[in-house]
């Protein structure tokens, strides 16, 4: 019998179900930090592109969420917990980037709004900022989409029956989620009005590049069929760069 309501999910194993909850209140906790820091760091609440910045967030990964939970559960469960097999060097990377990229980030953002430190930035460039960090976001949504072993940590997910993905944005870079996120990250600091946060940014980036480099050796290494899909696909993040 066909389930005709989109809204009714269908029964999911208990184990998994817990690990979706779990990964939300991460999630929301995460959202509730975030907040917290620009609007403490700036002193203020009536900062719109603050209030844009977190609705772009909230909105982005409501949609991830209402995807993933009817189409592939299992990699939300697999996000909120640290796996076994899951790399050293990985654990003490994603956690850099993710304080840089996100926490540090706003924080310098929301000093900046409070001290004044950057000169104004137009806001035509706060808009196209914008549309570029909603590009980005949706761009690294569309690559979780596509790809069930999009996992928080590097890892070869041979419980999962861990395969190469190439298709999605994967036929254009090999690592595509990366790609979005760094595009998002540049885009904060312009539309949140900081010229000092893109330093932050740069940081973030360099992190990021490192960990792709090293993902990609292991997964070179260790992933059936990925070696064959690299020479197909030539690019890590940027076409025509690297």
């Amino acid at each position: 019998m066909t389930n005709n309501n989109p809204l009714k999910l269908p029964n999911r194993n208990p184990e998994v179900m817990k690990g979706v909850y779990k990964r939300f209140t991460q999630v929301f906790v995460q959202l509730l930090i975030l907040a917290g820091i620009l609007f403490l760091a700036s002193g203020r609440l009536d900062w719109g592109m603050a209030w844009v910045y977190l609705f772009v967030y909230v909105a982005a990964i409501t949609m991830n969420a209402f995807l993933l939970i009817r189409k592939n559960p299992e990699l939300i469960a697999e996000r909120a917990e640290m796996k076994a097999g899951a790399k050293g060097w990985d654990k003490v990377l994603a956690s850099l980037y993710v304080t840089t990229s996100s926490l540090v980030l706003l924080l310098v953002c929301g000093l900046d709004m409070r001290f004044g430190w950057s000169s104004q930035i137009p806001a035509a460039l706060e808009l196209i900022a914008l549309v570029f960090g909603v590009l980005g976001f949706s761009f690294a949504n569309w690559a979780m989409m596509t790809n069930a072993f999009f996992s928080g940590l590097v890892r070869i997910q041979s419980e999962r029956g861990h395969t190469v993905v190439s298709d999605g944005p994967y036929r254009f870079v090999r690592h595509p989620g990366y790609t979005g996120w760094t595009v998002f990250s540049i885009a904060t600091p312009i539309m949140l009005g900081s010229w000092w946060a893109l330093i932050v940014t740069g940081l973030a980036t360099l992190l990021l590049v490192i960990r792709t480099a090293l993902e990609d050796r292991t997964l070179r290494n260790e992933l059936d069929g990925y070696k064959d899909y690299a020479e197909r696909v030539r690019y890590r993040l940027l076409p025509g760069v690297w």
